[in-house]
């Protein structure tokens, strides 16, 4: 559960995260996204050709584990996921970014990230409109300008609709969208996908786990097997939570795998400042290792809200997961 960013903040999650001077949030901040694009860092590798099956490879998770960032700076200045990549020893294979409803698709960035070797997973989040909108067609122009952005770019690309909706912060959340309403608008966008022939598309849905609310039932909001191909996860090991891997994720994964078998990546996590941080990391990482159909996870890499759940300026944490991730078996997105 993230505070929302502002929006100058959500388009660059992904890549600049690894600065030192890097801001991060409190769990579930999600950030608005700049129009603006540096020119900093460019491409150290171009890709010639993309293989005929990667998505499909891709998404049941044949090729290995996903460790992944999120944090501010744009796409195409890969030097801060560089430099994060430099202080733990290996290289992010996936890069997060969050994407306000009505903003372009930033195909810059997806192909930069895919450049430097790693997959470009957003989340849209659906601010300044309703998911009802959406699910009566109100955006269908703007849902299929941005598919057809999405199949031009001819990459694999995630993508996360209204993520955390069985939560009650954001506004497709539970005090003004019906679990109905939901799962009409994802079909709904993927169906304009579809039409538009954006099949490079991974698609991600992300609700929060239920320790925050527990009487909310996460099937009547799952859509269907044939609408989606991972399951994310946001969950963070906070001083006043669970601190293992299970206790933060079990009860959830428990839950949903009532009604499908779709892989688990951990769309969203971290680890607070505290006595546990240390096991806490390592539970982590040993967690998305050797739990079956979990993927890998995503690190929320900001300093937000009072809260700093960065890697770079916690050496205890950054040491910890360096050690961990050592024997992460990483997938090769491009092979």
């Amino acid at each position: 559960m993230r505070p929302r960013l502002t929006p100058p903040l959500l388009a660059g999650l992904l890549l600049g995260l690894l600065l030192a001077g890097c801001s991060l949030s409190a769990p579930g901040s999600d950030s608005g996204g700049s129009a603006k694009r540096p020119q900093t860092a460019q491409p150290s590798a171009r890709v010639t050709g993309v293989p005929p099956n990667l998505v499909r490879d891709l998404a049941a998770g044949a090729r290995g584990k996903f460790l992944g960032i999120e944090a501010p700076g744009e796409p195409e200045s890969l030097t801060p996921l560089i430099a994060l990549a430099a202080s733990i020893g290996r290289q992010p294979n996936l890069a997060g970014q969050y994407v306000e409803w009505g903003s372009s698709f930033d195909a810059a960035g997806a192909a930069a990230a895919w450049n430097y070797g790693a997959l470009y997973y957003m989340a849209w989040e659906p601010f300044g409109t309703s998911v009802q909108a959406i699910a009566g067609g109100a955006s269908d122009a703007y849902i299929s300008g941005f598919a057809r952005a999405v199949r031009a770019l001819g990459l694999p690309v995630a993508i996360s609709f209204g993520h955390e909706m069985n939560g009650n912060w954001y506004p497709w959340g539970t005090q003004q969208t019906t679990p109905a309403e939901f799962v009409a608008a994802w079909r709904h966008i993927h169906a304009l996908f579809a039409k538009a022939g954006a099949t490079n598309v991974i698609w991600v849905w992300n609700p929060n786990i239920i320790n925050p609310m527990p009487q909310v039932a996460l099937r009547p909001y799952w859509p269907g097997n044939s609408y989606v191909n991972w399951v994310g996860l946001t969950g963070y090991f906070a001083l006043t939570g669970p601190q293992t891997f299970d206790g933060v994720f079990g009860p959830t994964m428990e839950e949903i795998r009532k009604f499908t078998a779709r892989p688990f990546i951990i769309a969203e996590t971290a680890v607070e400042t505290g006595p546990d941080e240390g096991p806490s990391t390592l539970s982590l990482v040993e967690g998305a290792t050797h739990t079956p159909g979990v993927l890998g996870f995503i690190w929320f890499d900001f300093d937000k809200n009072g809260v700093d759940w960065r890697i770079e300026s916690r050496p205890q944490v950054r040491a910890d997961l360096a050690t961990a991730i050592a024997r992460l078996t990483l997938a090769n997105v491009h092979q």
